[in-house]
């Protein structure tokens, strides 16, 4: 009998245990994204791979390799071109991620064409924070020398049709939260100021190099704090 009573007790304690375990489980929500993805856009005459120490630094922060999309396209094309590209890419990614909107992160001449998409393209509804690392936002007379070769190259010329277009009316549109850090000693950029965009965060980071401000540690610390 007193066996009998040993093997139910038993018994019953496995059938405890095994509930409160499965109540356990249960009780853990589906993990959720931890952050927004981002997709970085590069410059002219330039790639993916000019984000490696970024995309470095956002994983040791605690971003998965998932969350980040370094994307590379034809930077000589014109940047309505690139803008219509950069849309079919945003939504790859949301399906790829199950998110609602993504962040973008963008280097010189990269951010002519996310800003179109932002403007023209309903790129608004798609993106939740917009960051500018040195930006070409109103153009430089730098590009003087290769304007006759890139259309790209044409339309980031001060003064240019597209850049007045783009321009004109609201910099930065729809509810989109707008950062630019710009350098005052940028080599490819003239006038420096000419990186800054109105109704942005706008920061002026120093005197950092043009191809140095996409993968400079403290500029990473400022745009990962504000994308966060």
């Amino acid at each position: 009998m007193q066996r009998r009573s040993r093997r139910i007790a038993t018994s019953f304690s496995a059938v405890v245990a095994a509930l409160l375990v499965s109540l356990s489980l249960s009780a853990v929500p589906a993990r959720a994204a931890t952050h927004n993805p981002v997709i970085f856009v590069h410059g002219l005459s330039s790639s993916a791979s000019s984000w490696d120490d970024w995309i470095a630094d956002f994983k040791a922060d605690g971003y998965s390799g998932s969350e980040l999309f370094a994307w590379s396209y034809d930077w000589g094309q014109s940047n309505v071109t690139t803008a219509q590209q950069l849309s079919t890419e945003v939504k790859t990614v949301l399906a790829q991620t199950g998110a609602s909107k993504v962040d973008l992160v963008v280097h010189s001449m990269g951010a002519l064409s996310a800003r179109y998409y932002l403007k023209n393209l309903g790129g608004t509804s798609y993106v939740d924070d917009f960051v500018s690392t040195a930006g070409v936002n109103h153009g430089t007379t730098v590009a003087s020398w290769c304007t006759w070769l890139y259309t790209s190259c044409a339309e980031m010329y001060t003064g240019s049709s597209f850049l007045t277009s783009l321009n004109s009316g609201d910099e930065t549109p729809g509810s989109v939260s707008y950062a630019s850090y710009w350098s005052n000693c940028d080599e490819l950029i003239n006038p420096d100021t000419s990186a800054i965009l109105s109704g942005a965060t706008d920061v002026e980071v120093g005197c950092i190099s043009h191809t140095d401000m996409n993968n400079d540690y403290g500029v990473y610390k400022q745009v990962r704090d504000f994308v966060a």
